[in-house]
C-alpha cells in the first residue's frame, strides 16, 4: 500500500512566505499543523471579516489568504515595520487582504471578527477581555502556541495557566483544546450569543 501524507500540499502563496521568513532567519512562524488548520477554518467564512494578531512575514497570513472567500476579508496587524513591509509586499496582489504596522490594538477597530487568529503579542493570556468582545457573537477564536500539559516540564507542574483558566472555562464562549501534534495545541474557542446554561 502507497503511503499517504496529509501535509504534501502547500499552497504557493504558502511557500513564498516560507521563504521569506527563512530568508529572514525568521523562527516564529506558525507550525504547518496550525497552518492548515487555519486555511480549513477560513474556508468556512464566505463573507465577513478575520482578523490575525501577529503577521510576523506572513506564513500564518499565507494559510488564511489561500482560502479567503471572495466575499470575506482578512486583516493582520504586525508590530515590527519591517516585517509587515515585507508582508505587505507578499499580499499586495490581493484585494481584500490588509496588512496594517503598528500596535496589535490597531486591529480591534476592524472588528468584530467573523474569526480571529490571537498570534501575538501575548494577548491571549493578557487582554481576554478584548479579544473576546472584538468576536462577533458565533464568531471564531484560535489560540496556538500551547503546549499539552503531559509534555509540561517539572518547573511548570502546579502553576496556572491563565490562557486555558480563562478560555476553557469562561461562560460566554463554547471552547475546546484540539492536538495538532504531539508537542502543540490549540484552543479553539466561539463566542455565545449568551452564556452556556449550568455555566
Amino acid at each position: 500500500m502507497a503511503a499517504y501524507r496529509a501535509t504534501t500540499h502547500v499552497p504557493p502563496l504558502v511557500r513564498e512566505a516560507m521563504d521569506v521568513a527563512k530568508e529572514a532567519g525568521f523562527e516564529q512562524s506558525c507550525t504547518e499543523e496550525v497552518g492548515r488548520l487555519l486555511r480549513l477554518l477560513a474556508s468556512q467564512f464566505e463573507t465577513g471579516t478575520i482578523g490575525e494578531i501577529g503577521t510576523g512575514y506572513g506564513v500564518g497570513a499565507a494559510w488564511i489568504a489561500s482560502a479567503l472567500a471572495p466575499g470575506a476579508c482578512f486583516v493582520t496587524v504586525e508590530i515590527d515595520e519591517a516585517r509587515a513591509a515585507r508582508a505587505h509586499a507578499l499580499f499586495r496582489h490581493l484585494p481584500n487582504v490588509r496588512v496594517i504596522h503598528g500596535d496589535w490594538r490597531e486591529i480591534v477597530r476592524y472588528g468584530p471578527f467573523t474569526m480571529l487568529f490571537a498570534d501575538g503579542a501575548r494577548v491571549k493570556e493578557r487582554h481576554p477581555e478584548v479579544i473576546l468582545q472584538s468576536l462577533k457573537p458565533g464568531g471564531l477564536l484560535v489560540l496556538d502556541d500551547l503546549t499539552p500539559e503531559d509534555q509540561w516540564p517539572t518547573e511548570w507542574r502546579g502553576r496556572p495557566d491563565p490562557v486555558r483558566q480563562f478560555w476553557l472555562n469562561d461562560p460566554r464562549v463554547t471552547a475546546t483544546e484540539v492536538m495538532v501534534s504531539r508537542d502543540h495545541a490549540v484552543i479553539l474557542a466561539t463566542r455565545s450569543a449568551t452564556p452556556r446554561r449550568g455555566a
